[in-house]
C-alpha cells in the first residue's frame, strides 16, 4: 500500500530547511519541491513526545480489540488498527508508545497525554465539544446479554424488553441506542461495563446492553450462563467510531487522513475480517 513520507524524513528536511535559512541561504536546497512538501507534514512539538506517536488505550483493553491486554503485541482489532495508522504516519511498530487512561478521563476537555486514543469511542456531536476525532475506523450494532433461565429468557423483540431491567455504562451509545427506541425503555447506568457486567452476574439486573463485538466475547468469555438475547436496531444512532484526539489538535487532519487511506486500500475491511468476523452469526434481530 502507499505510504506517506516517514516522520523522521518530514523532521530532518524541516530542521535542514530551517539551517539554510539561519545561514543566510533562503534559496537553494531549502526551495527545492521535495522539502517544500516534506515540511508540510506534522511537526515535532504536534505529537506529546516528538518521534513517538502516543497511543491511550483503556485501563483494562479488552478482547477483540485487544488481545491479552497487550497492546503492545498488535494483537486484536483496535491495537492492529492503531499500528496500521501509525506506520501510515511515518512510524515504525518500535516509535509507538502506549499509556492508559479510562474511558470518561479521556473524553473529558483538557490537555491530554496521548497523541490518539482508541476504545471504542463513538462519535458524537456532544463529545466533539469538548475533544477531536478522526474519520471513523468502524461502525458497530449494539446487542443485549442476558443470563439463560433469566428473565430475558425467551424475548424475541423489542416489546419483550419493556418488562426488564437493563443496565449500560453511562454516556455511552449502548445507552443512547436502547432510549432512542422510542419503546418505553430507561437502562439502569453504570459507571462503566465492568460494573454493568457484575451487577447482571449478581442478580442485580436482567440484561445488559454492548456494543456487538463486546457483546460476543462476554457471552463466549466472561459471564458464564449467558446468552445473546438479540442485536438491537440502530434507532437513528450511527455508531461509528473514531481515534480521539485533544481539541483543536494539530494533528486530527493527519490521522484522519491516515484513517480515510486505511479505508481506501482495503486495510480496515481486511482487520475488520481478521478480528471481527463470525461475531454477529446467528444473533437474532430485535424488532
Amino acid at each position: 500500500m502507499s505510504r506517506r513520507p516517514a516522520l523522521r524524513t518530514v523532521l530532518l528536511a524541516t530542521a535542514a530547511a530551517a539551517a539554510l535559512t539561519l545561514a543566510g541561504c533562503a534559496t537553494g536546497a531549502a526551495d527545492t519541491p521535495e522539502e517544500t512538501t516534506d515540511a508540510a507534514g506534522p511537526a515535532p512539538e504536534d505529537f506529546v513526545t516528538p518521534g513517538v506517536f502516543t497511543v491511550a488505550t483503556g485501563e483494562t483493553a479488552y478482547e477483540p480489540y485487544v488481545i491479552g491486554d497487550d497492546p503492545e503485541s498488535g494483537e486484536g482489532f483496535e491495537a492492529a488498527v492503531a499500528y496500521a495508522v501509525a506506520e501510515e504516519l511515518g512510524f515504525s511498530a518500535d516509535e509507538v508508545e502506549w499509556v492508559r487512561t479510562s474511558f470518561e478521563s479521556a473524553i473529558a476537555p483538557g490537555p491530554k497525554n496521548f497523541d490518539v486514543n482508541i476504545q471504542q469511542y463513538t462519535i458524537t456531536e456532544e463529545r466533539k465539544q469538548g475533544v477531536d476525532f478522526s474519520s471513523p475506523y468502524y461502525a458497530a450494532s449494539q446487542s443485549i446479554v442476558a443470563i439463560k433461565g433469566g428473565a430475558a429468557d425467551g424475548v424475541t423483540d423489542v416489546a419483550g424488553l419493556k418488562d426488564l431491567v437493563i443496565g449500560a455504562m453511562a454516556n455511552s451509545t449502548s445507552a443512547l441506542t436502547l432510549e432512542a427506541l422510542d419503546a418505553g425503555i430507561e437502562p439502569k447506568l453504570y459507571n462503566s461495563n465492568e460494573d454493568a457486567t457484575a451487577a447482571l452476574g449478581a442478580g442485580q439486573i436482567d440484561a445488559i446492553v454492548l456494543d456487538t463485538p463486546t457483546a460476543y466475547v462476554a457471552v463466549n468469555f466472561y459471564i458464564e450462563d449467558s446468552f445473546f438475547v438479540g442485536e438491537l436496531p440502530k434507532a437513528g444512532i450511527e455508531d461509528e467510531w473514531g481515534m480521539l484526539l485533544a481539541k483543536d489538535s494539530p494533528l486530527t487532519d493527519d490521522v484522519s487522513a491516515a484513517v480515510d487511506a486505511l479505508r481506501e486500500d482495503g486495510t480496515l475491511a481486511a482487520l475488520e475480517e481478521e478480528w471481527l468476523s463470525g461475531l454477529t452469526e446467528g444473533v437474532t434481530q430485535l424488532q
